[in-house]
């Protein structure tokens, strides 16, 4: 599962050849959850709400690049790592 960004302690996966719709794995302490990219929104899982505002704003600055590697990561195989929220 590649490691696509890491910022506060909050690691942001992808599998490769997941199942649709696109969407990015969030690990924080104990917790799990899956955020779909189109449109943001959590989608299985729980987060503090604190580090889900971070997930979300991070992930809306960067949403055009994690539908790129989703698409990347289903086709190809390949990724590429993305800024984190500074």
């Amino acid at each position: 599962m590649p490691e696509i960004c890491r910022f506060l302690g909050i690691v942001i996966t992808m599998y490769f050849n997941d199942h649709a719709p696109p969407h990015f794995h969030v690990r924080y302490e104990d917790f799990r959850a899956i955020v779909g990219i189109d449109p943001l929104e959590l989608r299985e899982g729980k987060l503090p709400p604190r580090v889900l505002g971070l997930v979300i704003e991070w992930a809306e600055l960067h949403q055009t690049e994690l539908l790129e590697n989703w698409t990347s990561l289903t086709t190809t195989g390949t990724f590429k790592r993305i800024e984190p929220l500074v």
